[in-house]
Parts: C-alpha cells; structure tokens; sequence
C-alpha cells in the first residue's frame, strides 16, 4: 500500500517536480509504448530526435552531446544549465525511462514543441510537451511540461 502512496512522486521524478500532494498523473489514454521506441513521427528536429534516441538507448553520452554545451533545461519550473548539470539530471531522472513522439505541436525556425509520452522506468508514464530550442544543430534550451 505504501508503494502504491509513491506512485506519483517516483513517475513525475523525470519530468520536474513532484506533483502536488492528493494528485495524481492521469493514465494514459493510449498504450504504454514499447521499450526503445520513439514512434515514427515525421519531421522531428534532428537535435530533438537525437535526444529522443538517447533516451531510449539509455545513451547518456550521447543525451549529453544533443545539447549545446551552455544549454538549459526547464524541467517543470526547475532550471538545469550546463552539461555537467544536464549529465547529473539525465543521470538521475531520465535514463531507464521510455520517451516516444506523438505529435508535433508547434514548428518554429529556431525549433519546435513536441507531444510525448514520457514514461520513467517503471511506470506507465504521462503526456507531457517538451519544446525544444535548437542551435547549430544542438538543443539550446529544452523546457519540458505537463501535457
């Protein structure tokens, strides 16, 4: 029972805070997608899809490396800056999860918004959009939310 209390907390833990107390993270209204995929969405920035391959390769190297050295990431409010930082997160909070694209939901010049089921390492996940800035060929900023 006391597991099943740290549900919420432990699948918001790769997509910023916590939720609030007396929350939870809605089901998905779709299937959990299938270890190591990222689904076949077409026209995916290709720093974006770097990221999004990483993560499902467990590549944390190469998660690293999708970024621009001095770039931030906004993880539900929290702001992560730099690779050593981005390394220690990614680390910590991304690597073992699933990330698959459903959609794109914005395009811009300088990036786009991605609709994403983000499930951590255990769990059945949640949608969440993950709106990437890219430079160079790099995410300069990645500012991930709630869906």
């Amino acid at each position: 029972m006391a597991l099943l209390a740290l549900v919420p907390f432990l699948a918001a833990a790769a997509c910023g805070a916590p939720p609030e107390p007396g929350t939870t993270s809605p089901a998905p209204a779709y299937p959990s997608p299938p270890a190591g995929t990222s689904g076949p969405v077409a026209g995916v920035d290709r720093a974006a899809q770097a990221y999004v391959d990483a993560v499902n390769a467990r590549d944390l190297d190469a998660l690293v490396a999708s970024f621009a050295p001095d770039a931030e990431i906004v993880d539900v409010g929290r702001s992560i800056e730099g690779h050593d930082a981005i390394r220690e997160w990614a680390g910590n909070e991304v690597i073992g999860g699933t990330l698959r694209v459903l959609s794109i939901a914005e395009r811009r010049a300088d990036g786009q918004k991605l609709l994403v089921h983000w499930a951590p390492g255990g769990s059945g996940g949640w949608r969440a959009h993950y709106d990437f800035t890219v430079g160079d060929g790099r995410i300069v900023k990645a500012d991930l939310q709630y869906a």
